[in-house]
């Protein structure tokens, strides 16, 4: 069966700085599931896309579980495969892995004639020129998500403590998408900020994982094993070749907040397991494509040396090969 809603007065409602009531989310994994449920709560009307039947099925009966500092509770969701949905889409969040943004946005394609904005908080970078690609860049919003959420059961996420979100516009002209898109966010709970500098912020939070997520994939081993010198001087050495290839590009990064964060995440978290760890242990493709491999991509573009960066590219892609 397919889902149709009216589409009568949905495609310039955020554009027109009112608020945004149409959410469509790709990806029905931890984060997917947490926005949906919080965005629910806040009076949106959401829907789930993914390639899972079963899974949507669940979520389409029974609603998403969520946990958090509120306790716990079932909020209710629509979910769909993409290819039953027709809309109306206000707002098209892209929540899957890095390796599956292509197709994912290409599956929804059929929706940028509703004109939407759309948003990524995916890790690394390029998801936002996917989303470009079909939505077209003046209507791209890229941000961060700094967020603890896991997948508790097939239907279940949980989330404590902080919840915070930068966003911006992909272009200048789709900076204007941002406060309306921002409103429901933070009505949903998500300490959210607006900047117009949101493709620095992407590139820290870029350092960030390119230093410490394919060490911990390589390693088999969670934060606390990196903090030692060999260890730091690893994350010191990815986070200095981000920072010159950012510079390339125009950007300045906080060189000296990024290095702040990796050894806070080292020495305060040190069971925590990078996502790439988690993963590999879930036999899953990890995102070193749009983290490390990107990253020297990019180096490489713009004749910028990323030597530690493209051998722990490396090393992940010969680990993941040894596995098929």
């Amino acid at each position: 069966m397919r889902l149709r809603r009216t589409l009568a007065g949905t495609e310039t409602t955020i554009a027109r700085g009112k608020s945004v009531k149409n959410i469509v989310i790709i990806g029905a994994g931890a984060m997917g599931c947490l926005f949906a449920a919080r965005m629910s709560e806040a009076g949106a009307h959401v829907t789930l896309i993914d390639v899972d039947r079963a899974r949507l099925d669940l979520l389409a009966q029974g609603g998403v579980e969520l946990i958090d500092d509120k306790g716990r509770r079932t909020v209710r969701v629509e979910a769909s495969l993409a290819e039953n949905f027709d809309g109306p889409a206000d707002l098209v969040m892209l929540f899957t892995k890095g390796a599956h943004s292509a197709a994912a946005v290409a599956s929804v394609k059929h929706l940028a004639a509703q004109k939407p904005a759309a948003l990524t908080l995916q890790n690394g970078i390029g998801n936002a020129e996917r989303l470009a690609e079909i939505f077209g860049a003046d209507r791209v919003l890229m941000g961060t998500a700094h967020i603890p959420a896991d997948l508790t059961g097939p239907k279940s996420v949980e989330t404590h403590g902080f919840a915070h979100l930068h966003i911006g516009g992909f272009t200048g002209a789709a900076h204007e998408y941002a406060a309306p898109a921002a409103a429901l966010l933070e009505k949903s709970g998500f300490e959210t900020h607006v900047t117009a500098e949101i493709e620095s912020a992407v590139w820290e939070k870029l350092a960030f994982n390119a230093a410490l997520n394919a060490v911990a994939m390589i390693c088999e081993a969670p934060n606390g094993a990196m903090n030692n010198p060999a260890g730091r001087r690893i994350a010191d050495a990815v986070t200095a070749e981000t920072v010159a290839v950012a510079s390339a590009r125009g950007l300045t990064l906080d060189h000296e907040g990024v290095r702040d964060n990796i050894a806070r995440a080292l020495a305060d978290h040190p069971g925590h397991k990078a996502s790439m760890l988690q993963d590999r242990e879930a036999g899953r493709a990890t995102e070193i494509e749009t983290i490390n491999g990107a990253l020297a991509q990019e180096g490489e573009r713009l004749n910028v040396p990323t030597p530690v960066t493209q051998t722990l590219a490396d090393l992940v892609r010969v680990i993941e090969a040894k596995s098929h």
